[in-house]
């Protein structure tokens, strides 16, 4: 066999490689379960083990394996395999472009930055990119034919590269690159941050054509620490502050117009607002109001409404109302109001201007953190405790009052500090935040997901469980089909798992759960690619030919279709990978390895191995005695009952389109936005009971119910809880709110004794939230559309595949039309059960993944199909078209039924015993299978013979049908 030493060298080189990339996943893992061993569930005994352990040396000659650099280099896991947090953090552009035009309160401006943030919550356009189309639109239509280069715009001191003349198309050029330049420091600063926070294996990216930030930390817990470390800006305000005199006036007003607009404000009429804003216990000179916890809320509607926004007099037009930090020491359960002195752009009149931060003590010893600012901070602060001397002014950090002291005298040296009745963690935080520097522009998170440990581990368990299951099915499947032959397919197998790990591992690439289904998905390529070759090789054996010519001619003549079939799968898969996001891309890159390594170890590998065999004269079987007989004289007149499968197939595709008509989807909130929970308790509880619970809790301002939706998820103790309530709002405070109203609604539920602080971070030893995830709306449009274009795209590469392989347009009309008929079967079959089903059956990126790995199944089903009529057009010339397109089919039914049943059970077993995450995705593979073996045969061909048919010689049928004319005259 030709090239039999190369492709032996490869293997094993590859072998090699692999082996050393996997050894320190294996010898952490070793180290680990000897120091679990020992210490159990002692968390500092472990430590004191791993420590101990962790002198330890394994020489292997070639290498040698320490504990702490096994775990840098071990095999990464995604956080639903091994719990953690992901978050996706936007940079906000408004404010680059507001720094960049050094806050310009040019009204064409600010109007088009306002239609902008209108315009980007529906669009999947960059920031920047819609500001410029709106300014552009503006300036027409005012006719103020305003330049970018304009003083008043992108033309000052902060923009040197802008001169007068400079076109509007260099500018955007420019303003372009400072704002990805910006989002790039953004970026080294986020890094810098997750560093401090001590995250293991963190993986940290910038998404390519936006201002967002891709965060994973494994094995975090606390989300809330995490959130508020990465959205910080850490750039510190300086504001002058007004004091009660100034605002008391104001809020008179307010607290009379209450009583007659209360609703338009968001409140009940019966509402005291002065009495609110004296309601806490402790109030310094600088605040004007304390406020109960409680009531916060209330004072922020009555605020912000826009009954309260046009009473403002002229001497707070531009004020805003800020809370303190945190409650005061003599009062845990109030916060202090400030009013805090701005101006029409808002800006600082110090800001930004830390240089350094450290912690320390005040003559009270109470911790405080002592900086020291820039140059220009310091003329800054100095100017304005100048002016201030005997007056508050405050301290600020993201909207919220550190501290508001009054001005003893000028400070010439940039130095201060900042008392916020810290703890000294939460000093060390304030200090980790100033020193990994600030944000250019504050951050949001517009997508996290929240995975507990205890959920990680019950992934891999099932994950593990899945795996060992539907490999088992197809070793004992594929040799009872095909004995010798079938124990050759299962080392091929083996060893394409090796690579399989060994390349993700090298590469750096995490595993994640869908990944280890798109690995059991491959092990259904590399059955797919074996029955090719063997269903070819019996072929030949049944036609008379040696056991060795045989074999060369099954695996020569098998070639174009397995090629044809792994090239539409791997396209499925890279439309998938740059289409999907998080867990779909895992799922993507694991298949696009699996298929190549299914190509070089199922084909050129196995291929090596079986010569290897044969040519020492040992024979080696492609059959059992009960299988050997399977399909070989089966023969069913397909064409001719193609018409009876149209009128199948239209009757299923009308009700599938009428049930998406009038009964819709249940759209997760990848495509809706929104946030999911999913909540553990400790004994069995009704979803019904969970919903009615929490429907009164989520309560918009104008008094109307929030959607919220409860689902059993898995077993009858764990719920998954949806809901849309403050979708607006991606702050951290939004998402401590929502957590609250979930504890305060299901608390009844729980363990007596359980802490909101035990609820939001559940493990095996308390009931709670075990995983959490939340989508904003511009993330869930840009989710929603990038499925369209995959699945778009996806079916368009294929198209164009097809027409360059077969040369017909008819094969790639006939193929796409397959594939168009099992999409809408899947979507109708969603639509119609969704309401029933006890799993999650939501439209979702999970959903359009299943969607197009179904694609790509089918498509590879169908091709199988093509190349032996492709074969047989220029083999069996006498044949009438019908008779050809029949054998073609009949002569693949043994390949079509052993890939079909082998994938369906592989699928079964992850549907059964992968995990609830996992139910809805298998359940759209289980139906796209069935109906994609179906419209290969069925749909594809018929309609690919239809339009290639010339006469009504054509419309003659029979077996292997060579005479016309004898059978015309029947």
């Amino acid at each position: 066999m030709q090239g039999k030493g190369l492709i032996t060298i490869v293997a094993i080189v590859l072998g090699l490689i692999c082996l050393n990339e996997l050894l320190p996943t294996w010898y952490a893992s070793k180290i680990e379960k000897q120091a679990t061993a020992i210490a159990g569930d002692n968390p500092e005994k472990y430590q004191k083990e791993i420590a101990k352990l962790s002198k330890d040396t394994l020489n292997l000659g070639f290498t040698k394996l320490y504990y702490t650099k096994a775990k840098d280099k071990e095999m990464k896991l995604g956080l639903d395999l091994k719990g953690g947090i992901n978050v996706l953090l936007e940079i906000n552009q408004r404010d680059l472009v507001n720094d960049l035009t050094g806050y310009s309160t040019n009204p064409i401006l600010i109007e088009a930055l306002n239609k902008t943030d209108e315009v980007q919550k529906n669009s999947t356009k960059a920031y920047i990119d819609n500001f410029f189309d709106q300014f552009d639109a503006i300036n027409k239509n005012k006719g103020t034919n305003l330049k970018l280069a304009d003083p008043e715009l992108f033309g000052n001191t902060t923009l040197t590269e802008v001169k007068y003349n400079t076109p509007d198309d260099q500018v955007k050029a420019i303003v372009k690159r400072k704002i990805d330049a910006s989002v790039g420091t953004a970026f080294e600063v986020i890094r810098t941050r997750i560093d401090k926070l001590g995250a293991i294996q963190p993986n940290v990216q910038r998404v390519p054509g936006t201002a967002r930030i891709s965060v994973e930390m494994p094995g975090m817990k606390d989300i809330d620490k995490v959130k508020k470390m990465l959205q910080t800006s850490a750039k510190l305000q300086f504001w002058e502050v007004q004091q009660s005199p100034e605002v008391y006036p104001y809020f008179q007003t307010l607290a009379t117009m209450i009583a007659a607009k209360g609703d338009s404000m968001g409140v009940a009429k019966n509402v005291n607002l002065m009495n609110i804003l004296q309601g806490g216990k402790s109030m310094s000179q600088s605040a004007v109001g304390s406020v109960k916890l409680s009531d916060t809320a209330v004072v922020n509607k009555i605020l912000n409404s826009k009954v309260a926004q046009s009473l403002r007099p002229a001497n707070i037009k531009y004020t805003q109302f800020m809370w303190g930090y945190k409650p005061e020491a003599s009062d845990a359960e109030s916060l202090v109001l400030y009013a805090i002195r701005g101006n029409i752009n808002q800006k600082a009149p110090v800001d930004g201007a830390v240089e350094s931060a450290n912690i320390g003590y005040d003559e009270l010893s109470r911790v405080v953190v002592d900086m020291q600012m820039d140059s220009k901070g310091a003329k800054e602060w100095k100017t304005l405790t100048e002016k201030n001397v005997g007056k508050p002014v405050a301290v600020t950090l993201d909207g919220r009052v550190y501290t508001a002291p009054n001005v003893v005298g000028a400070i010439p040296n940039g130095r201060t500090q900042i008392s916020g009745n810290f703890s000294q963690e939460e000093a060390k935080e304030l200090v980790d935040v100033l020193g990994a520097g600030k944000l250019p522009a504050g951050a949001k998170v517009v997508q996290a997901t929240v995975v507990g440990p205890s959920l990680g581990q019950e992934s891999i368990d099932a994950g593990l469980m899945s795996f060992m299951i539907a490999f088992a099915i197809i070793i004992v499947y594929i040799i009872f089909y095909y004995g010798g032959a079938g124990v050759y397919a299962v080392i091929a197998m083996i060893i394409n798992l090796f690579y399989i790990f060994g390349i993700m591992d090298s590469g750096d690439f995490t595993l994640t759960l869908p990944g280890i289904a798109g690995i059991v998905l491959t092990m259904a390529v590399a059955v797919d690619t074996n029955v090719i070759i063997y269903e070819r090789t019996k072929e030949e054996l049944f036609a008379g030919k040696s056991i060795l010519e045989a074999y060369k001619d099954g695996f020569k003549h098998a070639l174009n279709a397995i090629i044809d079939g792994h090239t539409t799968t791997f396209l499925t898969a890279v439309v998938l990978f740059f289409f999907g996001t998080g867990p779909i891309k895992g799922f993507a890159l694991t298949l696009m390895i699996g298929v190549a390594m299914t190509l070089f170890t199922s084909v050129l590998l196995s291929r090596v191995m079986i010569f290897s065999r044969l040519s020492k004269g040992k024979g080696l079987s492609v059959w059992t005695p009960a299988t050997k007989n399977l399909f070989r004289n089966t023969w069913i007149d397909f064409i001719g009952k193609r018409k009876y499968a149209y009128i199948l197939s239209a009757v299923l595709t009308i009700a599938c389109i009428i049930s998406i008509a009038t009964h819709g989807f249940k759209y997760g909130i990848d495509f809706t936005g929104g946030r999911n929970y999913v909540v553990r308790f400790d004994k069995d509880v009704k979803a019904e009971d969970v919903e009615d619970k929490l429907v009164s809790l989520f309560k918009t301002e104008d008094g109307k119910n929030s959607s919220v939706e409860a689902k059993t998820f898995g077993s009858n103790n764990q719920v998954k809880i949806s809901t849309d309530y403050l979708i607006e709002d991606e702050s951290l405070k939004a998402d401590q709110v929502i957590e609250q109203k979930l504890y305060e609604g299901l608390k009844s539920n729980l363990p007596a004794g359980t802490t909101l602080k035990d609820f939001k971070s559940a493990d095996k030893e308390h009931a709670g939230i075990i995983s959490s995830e939340k989508v904003g709306p511009s993330v869930a449009d840009d989710i929603k559309v990038h499925g369209i274009y995959a699945v778009l795209g996806a079916l368009g590469i294929i198209f164009i595949y097809i027409l360059l392989r077969f040369r017909k347009w008819q094969f790639s009309l006939g193929a796409v039309a397959a594939l168009f008929h099992d999409a809408i079967i899947i979507l109708g079959s969603y639509s119609l059960l969704h309401k029933y089903m006890p799993f999650n059956m939501e439209i979702n990126q999970d959903f359009i993944a299943a969607i197009l790995t179904v694609l790509g199944y089918s498509i590879n089903d169908t091709v199988i199909i093509f190349d032996r009529i492709r074969e047989y057009l220029r083999e069996k010339k006498s044949l009438t078209l019908a008779g050809l397109f029949d054998d073609s089919i009949s002569s693949t039914l043994g390949r079509t039924f052993n890939t079909s049943f082998t994938t369906i059970l592989v699928i079964l077993a992850i549907f059964i015993f992968g995990g609830d995450n996992l139910r809805g995705f298998m359940f759209a593979m289980l139906i796209g299978i069935g109906f994609g073996t179906y419209s290969s045969i069925f749909v594809a061909s018929a309609i690919a013979y239809d339009f290639l048919k010339t006469g009504k010689e054509d419309e003659v049928h029979g077996k292997s049908t060579t005479n016309k004319e004898v059978l015309a005259s029947k």
